[in-house]
């Protein structure tokens, strides 16, 4: 076991880094104004201030974007949830977005992120059963496993004398042996798969790439689903195949597995780094995680809420014309939701632009809102507890080991987050 998660480190470590490898696919960044840029720009660990700016005096604001396209921002908090909870006045269609940029709509990858009901509406009730508590309880001894496991491969490290980096060692390795334990996918297939996860978030670094690495995802996967209905295994594939095989074609499933595979494993992983420096920028808050099983849960609320690591939901197309926060959207217009800026919205709560590690847990949008809100949220609750607090209580002297102007962080990510955290463990 331990050599097999080794390979699925270096895996998860290629696949982290593949994205600097990639070539082609259309540069958004040297198309785009920077003012369509901005909902993805970040100065350290907060949005820009444009951002809050924008929120303040124009939650609901025209982009100016090139190729035709009617773009929105929604920054509000309010206003953000009126869109992203009206799946009747909003399509998530991605092959929508796909014919904007000239692209083939039916090479839409499906999932419950990329379409909408009734299609959504019946993938999501053979999904959500599999992310309840108490199905998640199952998988509470192999996460903390898991966690341990790594910890112990950090200590070993630390003997040498240098800095561990936990990005490499501690957030990329756990959820991807957590995803691949829930969802059954053959470990020695790791190879094939990893380049794949991390491309599509990056889309304003090249969108074709993007779209080329869920069409090639898609492929892996649905050889992955044609053995499973040969010999259903334990993992979520099989047991869906075995309980609804009837009811779902190989591509819906694949498209299923797909959406579960990279957003349980890169959001994660972001939540997982920054999370940490939150910690070693806050050792009173580092304490109470470290003493205090309640502190541990209050951390990760606020966390979540505060870090936002998905900067922006998935495109929405309005349906017809229609008003959200005094301004008429389009029909036909695109609407993106800023879900770093909503969550820093007063109407949220008082003082949400500075991290409070005490704060009581708010009806922050980090998993989204409505009918398309993350079905994985309580898997990611259950990995980010079980993950911080044997982290601080296995190295309670942990600091960073570089001066923090010196970490380099993701530029124009749909999912944020640091490249490298180099600590010394204490």
């Amino acid at each position: 076991m331990g050599k097999l998660r080794s390979r699925v480190t270096s895996w998860a470590t290629r696949l982290y880094l593949a994205r600097a490898q990639r070539k082609g696919g259309l540069d958004l960044q040297k198309v785009l104004p920077e003012t369509a840029l901005m909902p993805l720009r970040r100065d350290g660990l907060d949005p820009v201030g444009e951002l809050a700016e924008a929120r303040e005096s124009e939650p609901v604001r025209k982009l100016p974007v090139p190729f035709g396209l009617n773009l929105w921002l929604v920054s509000g908090y309010d206003e953000a949830k009126a869109v992203l909870g009206n799946g009747k006045a909003f399509s998530n269609d991605f092959g929508t977005l796909m014919a904007e940029l000239g692209m083939n709509p039916d090479d839409n990858p499906g999932g419950l992120g990329f379409v909408d009901p009734p299609v959504h509406t019946r993938l999501r009730k053979l999904l959500t059963p599999e992310f309840t508590m108490r199905r998640l309880s199952r998988l509470r001894p192999g996460i903390e496993q898991i966690v341990s496991d790594r910890l112990d491969a950090m200590a070993k490290k630390a003997e040498l004398g240098e800095p561990v980096d936990l990005v490499e060692e501690f957030a990329l390795p756990i959820p991807s042996l957590v995803i691949c334990e829930l969802l059954g996918v053959p470990y020695e297939d790791r190879d094939e798969f990893q380049h794949l996860a991390v491309a599509r978030f990056d889309l304003f670094a090249g969108a074709g790439a993007a779209v080329g690495a869920i069409s090639e995802s898609l492929e892996y996967l649905m050889r992955v689903v044609r053995k499973e209905r040969e010999d259903p295994g334990d993992g979520l594939i099989g047991m869906i195949i075995r309980e609804h095989g009837d009811e779902i074609d190989d591509r819906e499933l694949a498209g299923l597995a797909d959406g579960v595979l990279t957003g349980g494993f890169e959001t994660t992983a972001s939540m997982l780094s920054l999370g940490a420096l939150v910690l070693l920028r806050d050792p009173e808050t580092l304490r109470r995680v470290r003493e205090d099983d309640e502190a541990v849960r209050l951390f990760v609320e606020e966390a979540l809420r505060y870090l936002s690591v998905v900067q922006v939901a998935f495109p929405r197309f309005a349906r017809d014309d229609i008003e959200v926060g005094g301004v008429t959207i389009g029909k036909g217009d695109m609407v993106v939701v800023s879900l770093s800026g909503a969550d820093r919205d007063g109407a949220l709560g008082a003082d949400l632009e500075a991290f409070d590690g005490e704060r009581s847990p708010t009806q922050h949008l980090a998993f989204g809102y409505g009918a398309h809100r993350c079905v994985g949220a309580e898997l990611a609750r259950l990995e980010l507890r079980a993950a911080y607090s044997a982290l601080v209580r296995r190295f309670p002297d942990m600091t960073l080991a570089v001066d923090p102007a010196e970490l380099e962080f993701r530029q124009t990510s749909i999912v944020y987050g640091v490249e490298k955290l180099p600590v010394h463990l204490g």
